[in-house]
């Protein structure tokens, strides 16, 4: 037996995806075969199925938090539901009293893959993105004191901000980027993604030998030294040098 399946959503006038299914069917056993076209990358956030971190990237903020240096990445998830973008709050969950602000380099995939060898790795790339890793501390240290998953921590609605799509060709050399990140016009983190340990051909091929990247998933790619706590009603401002700059307000969930 064959059966035929087609969706199609819209966004303004600009067509997210299109999928086409067929479930062949034989006895006990099926199989599925899903094409994807017209997906607007730009746009990632509304159709992306995942956010892949990678943790402790930077020797200097390992060592604030009083972390080993990683001999291999620190990988952990946040659901597409932690997106925000611009204009929208930032919300701190009602169970922290101590939320961090972490400025990061994204990294958006345009091209699938599994284990995707370091030598092709950047080709499976469609762009930047400026994001946030907003983060639960004081959870985080309960989660990692009794050897828990940091899910709490870190996946919580609006736990991932970023900044508008950023395509390739804007970022020549993303292992030399400039970050940094102002509270109430304070600076308070200033990086270079040149400090990273692991860089980001190494990231897609070992994320790659373990999760199936797809096109449209995000990779958080670390964070420099000087995370800090926010509070209700402050405002953050983000950028990438001569790139793009991002602001969002914090507030508290009713």
């Amino acid at each position: 037996m064959v059966n035929h399946l087609t969706t199609g959503a819209c966004v303004g006038q600009s067509l997210v995806h299109l999928t086409r299914c067929r479930l062949l069917q034989s006895g006990s056993s099926s199989s599925r075969f899903c094409t994807m076209t017209a997906r607007n990358i730009s746009r990632f956030w509304e159709w992306g199925r995942k956010i892949i971190c990678v943790g402790r990237n930077y020797a200097d903020h390992a060592k604030e938090l009083k972390n080993a240096i990683p001999t291999e990445p620190v990988l952990f998830l946040k659901p597409p539901s932690a997106y925000v973008r611009e204009g929208s709050p930032i919300l701190v969950p009602l169970y922290t009293s101590n939320l961090h602000h972490e400025v990061e380099l994204g990294v958006v995939i345009g091209k699938g893959g599994t284990a995707i060898p370091q030598a092709a790795a950047m080709e499976h790339v469609a762009g930047y993105a400026l994001c946030l890793d907003m983060t639960a501390r004081d959870i985080q240290d309960e989660c990692k004191s009794k050897g828990l998953p940091w899910t709490l921590a870190k996946a919580f609605n609006t736990s991932c901000p970023v900044s508008e799509f950023i395509p390739k060709e804007r970022i020549p050399d993303p292992g030399s980027v400039n970050l940094w990140l102002k509270v109430n016009d304070q600076l308070r983190q200033s990086g270079c993604t040149s400090q990273m340990i692991f860089s980001i051909p190494y990231l897609i091929s070992y994320i790659s030998d373990f999760i199936t990247l797809e096109e449209g998933d995000l990779i958080l790619t670390g964070t420099p030294k000087g995370v800090s706590a926010v509070q209700e009603h402050d405002e953050l401002q983000a950028g990438i040098e001569d790139v793009v700059t991002m602001s969002f307000r914090v507030d508290r969930r009713d």
